[in-house]
C-alpha cells in the first residue's frame, strides 16, 4: 500500500494504519491500538512521517519491518522506540492482571518467530495451487530414467508382481476380499456404510433398520462360492448373516430364508450379532489392535521376520478441548509402552509413532494459528521429547493441502528447540499428489541442515485427493492443490525419490508404498545404499514386502503404519482405507486381479505423462471452469494461505474510511437537499458512513423514469443484457477487496462470509446472464401441423420493484436486480435500511457495466415510505421481496389492492429450519454441521438451523459434543481472520434476541452458552446459546440469531417429527443426518420444503447448484438461482404463421418418395 499524497490527513493515516498493522493475521492493531489512538495526533511531524513510511511497507516486509529491520533514520528509531515502550507498558498492566490477556499479548508479539518467511516457505507457497502442466514438465524432467534404469526397475518390478500373485492364496486374503466386493459395486458400497455406521449404533431399532437398508440392497448371493479364498466365503456368510460356512448346495436357499427370517422380529437379534461379529472381522483385518499393549504383543511375529512397527492411535479429529485432552493421553501412554517394548539401538530400528495434529486441537487451522501455537505446540513438544527419551521416532502425519504451511511452522518450530539436538527421530510426512512436494522437501532438507538435524521423512502419495478436488471446486481456488492425474503424482513421487536419496545426510527416507514398481524404482535408485525403509499399511498388501524384507529377498527393512484403537474410533479410518484400495484403480487391487496385465503395472509414470502431454485430466476443469461453457464459476481468495492474507488485507486497507455515503440514484432527480442518517458499524456502533433517504416523491419520480425507459429497454437483446451483467460480475470481482471491507463493516460480515457474500453475487450475475441468453435470446418453436410455424418467446413485463435485505446486502441484492434485469425488465432498487452503502456501489458498478441510468434506479429509504410508495404505484409490473413473513403479507395485500394489472409478486421469506439426527449418524460431523449451520453468520441467515431434532439414544452425547465445539469458537470484530461469529446488524435485532433468550431461560432448558466478552460490550453481540425444548411448538415465530433449539425424539417417531415441523407452515430449509436410506427417502417424500440437505450442513446454497427458497409461510417460490426464476418476471408471447399462405407447402411437397 503506498500513500501518495504526503499531505495525508490524520484521520487517513489512523485508519489505513489499522489494517496494515493487522498483517494478514489481524492481530497487531491489539498493540498498536493504544499508541495510534493516543499518541499519534499528538506525536511531531518527523515521527508522523515515519508512520507514513510504515504505509509504504508492502506484503511480508511490512511485519518484520514493523519489530525486526534496523531504523533506517532517527525518525523511524523513534517510532520503534514508542512501539516497543507500549509493548512494555501493556506488558506490565498483564503482569498486574489488567487489560490484555497474556496469552494474546504473547501470541502477538511472539508470531514473527512462528511465521517462516524465507524464499524456501515462499516457494511452497507459490505452488499451492500452480499450473499443472508447468509443474508436471518440470518433475518429469528430474523424475526421468536412463532406458537401462527403466528396464531394470521393469524387471524387478514384474518378478514381485507375479510372486504376489503365487501366494495370494496364503498371504493377501482382505485383497482377494477387495478384489471381489470392489467399490464399483452395490456390494461394495454396502460395504462401506456398514462398516462406517454399525459399531457406533447404541439402539437395536436404528442398527436393524441400518442391517435391513444395506444388506436388502446388495446382490450378495452372486458371490457365494465362486471364490476360492476361505476369507471371502466367510466375510460373505457372515455379511449373509449366517455366521457360518455352508455348503454350495446350501447357498441359494439358505440366502433366501436369511432374507426372510431377517423380516421376523423374533430372528433380528441373532441377525444383529452376526452382523456385528462380521464387521469386526473385517476390522481386525486393518486395525492392529483395540489397545497399544494388544497391538504390540500382535506385532512379535512380523517382527520376527524383519519388520518394525509405527502405531497410530486411531480417531477423528478432536471436535472439543476434552477430545484433544483424550488424544493426548492416549499418546502419551502409547509412547510410554512403545518406548518399554524398545529394545534397539536406533530410532530406525526401533518402533515408533505417528501423531495426527488435529487429534490434538479442535482448531488446529490457519485462522487459528496463534491457538495452535500456544496451545497445542507445547503439546506436541512433550510428545518428542518423551519420545526422545525412549529413542523412538515420531512421525507428524500429513492432512488436508491447508493445513501443511502450520504443520511446517511447527516443526520448524521443534527443530529449533535445543532440548531437541542431536535427536534424530522427528519425523514429517510428505504427500507427493500435492503440487508443491518437492518443495516442502527443499524446506525441510534446509531446515535440517541449519539446524543439525537428521529428520525421518515419509514419502506418501496422499490419502485426500477427492476431498482436495471438491473443496477446490467449492472454494473457487484459481487452481488444484493435488495433480489431477494419477500417474502424476507417481511421477512426483519418483522426482521426490531422487531427492531424498541425494541429502542422505539430512534425511533418513520412509518409503510409503504398496506398488510394486515404485518398491523397485527404489531399490535401484539407491543401489548399494541402505540407510532407508519401506512402509506400509497393516493389512493392505502384506504380500508385496513378505518378498522385499528379510535375507532371503532384497533385505530392505519394511515399517508398518498399525492402527490402534476401539472399533468405535477405527470406523472413519476404515472406510478410508476402504475407499482407497477397493477402487478398482488401486494398486493393490490390480496387484491380485490377474485379469490385469503385468506390464500395465510396470510402466514409467513419466513415459506416461508424456503420452498425456503433461496436462490435467480433461474430465477435471479447473474451479473456474466448474460450470463448463454455461458460465465461469466466481473466484476466491484462499484464506488458508498466509501471504494472500497479507496482499488482502493491504488491499482492504486502502477502503477502510468512514465516510461512506449512498444516496438515490434516479435519472433527473436533484438529491443535494436531502438530510444524512448516519450507518453504523455493529461491531462496534461507530458511525461508518452516511445514507440519504429518497421521499415519496423521488420513490413516485423512480417508478416513473423505469415505467418510462422500459419501451426502449424491452428492445435490447438479450445477449446484450447478458453481457453488461457478465462486465458487472467482472468489476466485482476486479472490486473484491473493496466491497469485502464494506461487507465487514457495514453488515458485520466475517471475512470468510465475505468473500462468500461477492461470489455468491458474482454467481447472480453470471447464472441470470446465462439463462437470458438461453431463455430469452430466440423463439422456441413448438410441435405442430405441417405448413404451420409455431413459436413462443419470453419478454419483460415492466418496471419491476426490488426490496431486498441486510443479512445477504450485496448478494441477495444483486440477486433480484440482476434476474429483473436479465429478463428485459426495467428496475427501481430498495435496498436495506441498514446496509444501503454496499448496494449503492454495486448499483454504481451496474451502470459502469453498461445498464443504463434510467433503466436502473436507486432509492434508499424506509419501508414505511419509500417501501410502500414502490409498492402502490400502479405502473409496478412485479415485485422481488426477501424479507420477513410479516412484511411480505403487508405487500401481498398491497399488491392485490392496487389499481391496474395483475403483477407477480415473488417472496423469500423466514423459515423454522430443522435438522433431524439419528442414532446412526456420525456424531463429529454432526456437530461440525450443527455448528455451522446454526451460529454461522451470528445466524442471520434464512436458512440457519433454528431446531435440532436429536434421536434420544445419541442425544446426551451429541450435546456433550455440541458445548464443547461451541466453547471453542471465537466471538469477535469479523475483521479479524479468527473471528468465528460476528455481531447482529443492530441494536434493535440484539435486543430482540436477548428477549427471547430471557424468556427461554424461564420456559425452557438452558443447555449451554458461551460466555460474554466485555471488551465487545459496544457492538451488537449476541453469544451462541443453545435451549431444550419440549416441542417446535414452543417457538411462536422464527429467531433470526445464534439461538438454537433442540428436541429429543425416539428412533420410532419419525411420522411425528415429519408431522411436527410440517404443522409449523414454514417450508424452507431442512436437513437429515442418517446412514440409512430408508430414513433419507422417508423425509424427502414427507417433509414439504424447499431445500432439503443429507448428511451436511444447510447453509451456503450455490447459484445454479442449489436453486433457494421455500413454500408456505416461507416464500412463494421460483428458487432464486434456479432456471425458473426468469419465467415468473417474464410475459409469454406465442406466434403462429401459416407458412403456405403465398403458396403450395413448399417443405412438405419436397420430401423424397
Amino acid at each position: 500500500m503506498i500513500v501518495e499524497n504526503e499531505n495525508v490527513t490524520d484521520q487517513e493515516v489512523l485508519s489505513r494504519l489499522r489494517w496494515a498493522a493487522r498483517r494478514g493475521m489481524l492481530e497487531l492493531d491489539l498493540i498498536l491500538s493504544p499508541y495510534i489512538e493516543f499518541a499519534y495526533l499528538a506525536a511531531p511531524q518527523a515521527e508522523k512521517e515515519a508512520f507514513h513510511a510504515l504505509l509504504k511497507c508492502e506484503d511480508q516486509d511490512l511485519f518484520n519491518w514493523f519489530i525486526k529491520s534496523k531504523p533506517a533514520d532517527d525518525a523511524h528509531q523513534m517510532m520503534v522506540d514508542k512501539i516497543l515502550l507500549v509493548k512494555k507498558q501493556i506488558a506490565q498492566q498483564q503482569a498486574n492482571n489488567t487489560s490484555l490477556p497474556s496469552q494474546e499479548l504473547t501470541m502477538i508479539l511472539d508470531r514473527n518467530n512462528k511465521f517462516d518467511q524465507s524464499v524456501l516457505m515462499q516457494e511452497i507457497s507459490k505452488h499451492w495451487l500452480c499450473d499443472e502442466q508447468m509443474i508436471v514438465e518440470k518433475l518429469a524432467k528430474q523424475a526421468a530414467l536412463t532406458d537401462k534404469e527403466r528396464l531394470s526397475v521393469q524387471d524387478i518390478a514384474s518378478g514381485l508382481v507375479a510372486n504376489v500373485r503365487e501366494t495370494r492364496l496364503s498371504k493377501s486374503g482382505l485383497d482377494a476380499f477387495m478384489t471381489k466386493y470392489d467399490l464399483s459395486s452395490d456390494e461394495g458400497i454396502v460395504l462401506m456404510c456398514l462398516a462406517e455406521a454399525l459399531l457406533r449404533i447404541p439402539d437395536k431399532h436404528t442398527a436393524d433398520k441400518l442391517i435391513k437398508d444395506k444388506l436388502t440392497s446388495a446382490n450378495w448371493h452372486e458371490h457365494v462360492g465362486d471364490s476360492e479364498y476361505l476369507f471371502v466365503n466367510a466375510a460373505t456368510w457372515c455379511l449373509m448373516l449366517t455366521g457360518k460356512i455352508l455348503k454350495p448346495g446350501q447357498y441359494q436357499n439358505k440366502f433366501k430364508g436369511v432374507l426372510k427370517g431377517f423380516l421376523d422380529k423374533r430372528s433380528r437379534p441373532v441377525v444383529r450379532r452376526a452382523v456385528m461379529h462380521a464387521m469386526k472381522v473385517l476390522g481386525q483385518q486393518y486395525v492392529m489392535g483395540e489397545t497399544i499393549d494388544k497391538a504390540l504383543k500382535r506385532a512379535q511375529e512380523k517382527e520376527a521376520m524383519g519388520f518394525t512397527y509405527s502405531y497410530d492411535m486411531l480417531g477423528e479429529a478432536a471436535t472439543t478441548k476434552a477430545d484433544a485432552e483424550y488424544y493426548y493421553n492416549e499418546y502419551r501412554q502409547a509412547i510410554d509402552a512403545i518406548g518399554f517394548a524398545a529394545t534397539k539401538n536406533s530410532v530406525r530400528t526401533n518402533p515408533g509413532i505417528s501423531v495426527k495434529l488435529s487429534a490434538l486441537h479442535p482448531r488446529y487451522e490457519v485462522a487459528q494459528a496463534d491457538r495452535v501455537h500456544t496451545e497445542m505446540y507445547p503439546k506436541l513438544l512433550k510428545l518428542v521429547e518423551l519420545a526422545q527419551r525412549y529413542n523412538i521416532g515420531l512421525n507428524i502425519d500429513a492432512e488436508e493441502t491447508e493445513r501443511l504451511e502450520l504443520s511446517l511452522e511447527l516443526v520448524s518450530r521443534l527443530a529449533h528447540e535445543t532440548s531437541l539436538q542431536g535427536f534424530e527421530g522427528i519425523g514429517i510426512v510428505v504427500q507427493a499428489y500435492q503440487k508443491r512436494a518437492s518443495f516442502v522437501l527443499d524446506y525441510l532438507i534446509d531446515l535440517a541442515e541449519r539446524t543439525g538435524h537428521r529428520f525421518m521423512i515419509r514419502l506418501v502419495k496422499g490419502a485426500y485427493w477427492d476431498s482436495e478436488i471438491k473443496h477446490a471446486q467449492v472454494e473457487g481456488l484459481e487452481g488444484y492443490p493435488v495433480f489431477t492425474q494419477k500417474c502424476y503424482t507417481d511421477v512426483s513421487y519418483q522426482a521426490c525419490i531422487k531427492k531424498l536419496f541425494a541429502n542422505g545426510k539430512h534425511i533418513y527416507p520412509q518409503f510409503a508404498t504398496h506398488n510394486a514398481y515404485t518398491t523397485a524404482l527404489v531399490m535401484q535408485l539407491a543401489g548399494d545404499y541402505r540407510d532407508y525403509e519401506f512402509q506400509c499399511l497393516h493389512g493392505m498388501g502384506d504380500a508385496l514386502y513378505d518378498h522385499v524384507v528379510g535375507k532371503d529377498n532384497f533385505n530392505i527393512p519394511c515399517r508398518i503404519y498399525a492402527p490402534v484403537g476401539t472399533y468405535k474410533h477405527l470406523l472413519p479410518y476404515l472406510v478410508r482405507r476402504l475407499l482407497e484400495n477397493g477402487a478398482n484403480s488401486s494398486f493393490v487391487h490390480r496387484i491380485v486381479d490377474e485379469q490385469t496385465p503385468i506390464e500395465s503395472l510396470v510402466e514409467d509414470p513419466v513415459e506416461k505423462a508424456k503420452r498425456l502431454g503433461f496436462k490435467a485430466h480433461p474430465q477435471i476443469a479447473l474451479p473456474v471452469n466448474m460450470f463448463g461453457e454455461e458460465r465461469m464459476n466466481s473466484k476466491s481468495y484462499n484464506l488458508n494461505d498466509t501471504r494472500t492474507l497479507e496482499k488482502l488485507a493491504l488491499q482492504m486497507s486502502q477502503f477502510d474510511r468512514d465516510d461512506y455515503v449512498a444516496k438515490p440514484l434516479i435519472k433527473g432527480v436533484d438529491t443535494s437537499k436531502l438530510t444524512a442518517e448516519n450507518i453504523f458499524n455493529p461491531a462496534n456502533n461507530q458511525v461508518f458512513g452516511k445514507v440519504y433517504h429518497a421521499d415519496k416523491a423521488m420513490a413516485e419520480k423512480a417508478m416513473e423514469v423505469a415505467h418510462n425507459a422500459f419501451d426502449a429497454w424491452s428492445l435490447v437483446e438479450a445477449e446484450k443484457r447478458a453481457d453488461a451483467l457478465d462486465k458487472c460480475a467482472d468489476l466485482l470481482e476486479e472490486n473484491m477487496p473493496k466491497f469485502m471491507a464494506i461487507a465487514v463493516r457495514e453488515a458485520g460480515k466475517t471475512l470468510a462470509n465475505a468473500v462468500n457474500e461477492i461470489r455468491e453475487a458474482v454467481d447472480f450475475c453470471r447464472y441470470y446472464a446465462a439463462q437470458a441468453r438461453a431463455e430469452f435470446a430466440a423463439p422456441k418453436t413448438l410441435p405442430g401441423p405441417t405448413g404451420e410455424l409455431n413459436q413462443i418467446s419470453l419478454h419483460g413485463r415492466g418496471a419491476i420493484v426490488c426490496i431486498s435485505p441486510w443479512n445477504f446486502p450485496l448478494a441477495i441484492f444483486l440477486g433480484e436486480v440482476t434476474a429483473a434485469l436479465a429478463a428485459g425488465n426495467t428496475v427501481v432498487a430498495k435496498p436495506a435500511e441498514q446496509t444501503p452503502i454496499i448496494a449503492y456501489e454495486a448499483i454504481k458498478l451496474l451502470h459502469q457495466a453498461g445498464i443504463p441510468e434510467d433503466v436502473l434506479q436507486f432509492v434508499p429509504g424506509t419501508g414505511e415510505e419509500v417501501g410502500s410508495t414502490l409498492t402502490q404505484d400502479p405502473r409496478v409490473a412485479g415485485v422481488i421481496f426477501t424479507g420477513s413473513t410479516e412484511v411480505a403479507k403487508i405487500i401481498q395485500q398491497t399488491l392485490s389492492a392496487k389499481k391496474g394489472a395483475i403483477v407477480p409478486f415473488v417472496a423469500e421469506t423466514g423459515g423454522q429450519n430443522v435438522m433431524v439426527v439419528d442414532s446412526s449418524s456420525l456424531p463429529e460431523q454432526v456437530v461440525r454441521d450443527v455448528i455451522s449451520s446454526a451460529f454461522d453468520s451470528a445466524g442471520q441467515r434464512c436458512s440457519a438451523l433454528r431446531v435440532l431434532y436429536l434421536q434420544e439414544d445419541i442425544a446426551d452425547n451429541v450435546i456433550t459434543m455440541l458445548k464443547g465445539a461451541m466453547d471453542e469458537l471465537k466471538v469477535h470484530d469479523p475483521a479479524f481472520i479468527e473471528t468465528d461469529v460476528g455481531p447482529v446488524i443492530d441494536q434493535e435485532a440484539q435486543a430482540n434476541l436477548k428477549a427471547h433468550i430471557n424468556n427461554m431461560r424461564q420456559s425452557a432448558k438452558l443447555v449451554h452458552e458461551m460466555s460474554e466478552d466485555k471488551a465487545l460490550e459496544k457492538g451488537n453481540y449476541i453469544y451462541p446459546v443453545v435451549f431444550e425444548i419440549d416441542s417446535i411448538h414452543a417457538l411462536k415465530r422464527e429467531v433470526f440469531g445464534p439461538v438454537l433449539h433442540i428436541v429429543r425424539f425416539k428412533a420410532t417417531e419419525l411420522d411425528k417429527v415429519a408431522k411436527d415441523i410440517n404443522s409449523t407452515g414454514y417450508g424452507l430449509t431442512f436437513g437429515v443426518h442418517s446412514r440409512i436410506q430408508e430414513t433419507v427417502n422417508f423425509f424427502k417424500k414427507h417433509i414439504r420444503v424447499g431445500n432439503i440437505y443429507v448428511n451436511r450442513n444447510i447453509v451456503g446454497a450455490v447459484v445454479g447448484v442449489q436453486p433457494f427458497g421455500g413454500q408456505g409461510l416461507s416464500g412463494t417460490g421460483p428458487k432464486a438461482g434456479g432456471p425458473f426464476y426468469l419465467h415468473r418476471l417474464a410475459v409469454e408471447r406465442t406466434i403462429s404463421i401459416d407458412t403456405t399462405a403465398s403458396g403450395g407447402n413448399a417443405s412438405l411437397m419436397s420430401l423424397e418418395q
